[in-house]
């Protein structure tokens, strides 16, 4: 593995996978399709795309990958949920549907089409401070599609992009980062890029 070229994994059990993929080859990095616990070894980085969650907490169970993914995630494996990954990686689940389970890891509440159905899809400019630098400072246009929202944020969580009403849409806790929104959908790159710095940085001091 080079510095340049992080292997980052994408769950693809269900959801945007494609879109995921094309937006971390874009910006540098080796991508794998993870659809069986072998698929994670070697891994610098995991992607939870969006989708149903619910679907994809089934497909996990069904194949063996619940237990798996929760324990890359205790070791510290750098992962990225947006949307539906959001809601996988959450701790705890409001408006799960009944059996639904999360891979947990990120202290944070968060409920489930907090915005309504897909006919509620909506998209918003949103100023993400830690994004913003130099020419760099434009808002993000996020795509929030049958979304979640985090409603409580556990003390080492860092709330990093909110809606005008105060709505936490983004966040980040040690080597997790979870958006409720989609940006591979909108062609915003920033955030996989910070997700990626972070690969950068986890697998280079580990070497």
């Amino acid at each position: 593995m080079t510095a340049g070229a992080p292997r980052v994994g994408v769950l693809a059990l269900q959801g945007d996978v494609r879109e995921h993929v094309r937006m971390l080859a874009g910006l540098g990095a080796t991508t794998a399709l993870v659809r069986r616990p072998a698929d994670l070894a070697d891994l610098e980085g995991l992607v939870l795309p969006g989708g149903e969650s619910s679907v994809i907490d089934k497909l996990a169970r069904a194949f063996g990958m619940q237990r798996p993914v929760r324990d890359v995630i205790a070791s510290g494996l750098p992962v990225y949920g947006t949307c539906a990954g959001l809601i996988l990686l959450a701790d705890r689940l409001d408006g799960a549907i009944t059996g639904q389970e999360t891979f947990g890891g990120l202290d944070v509440t968060v409920r489930r089409n907090a915005f309504g159905g897909q006919s509620e899809s909506f998209e918003a400019e949103l100023w993400v401070p830690e994004l913003a630098a130099g020419s760099e400072s434009a808002p993000v246009r996020a795509a929030f599609i049958r979304a979640p929202l985090v409603t409580e944020l556990g003390g080492n969580v860092r709330a990093l992009a909110a809606l005008p009403d105060g709505g936490v849409v983004a966040v980040e806790q040690g080597n997790l980062l979870g958006t409720a929104f989609h940006p591979e959908v909108t062609g915003e790159w920033r955030f996989h890029e910070r997700f990626l710095a972070r690969v950068r940085e986890v697998a280079a001091s580990s070497r």
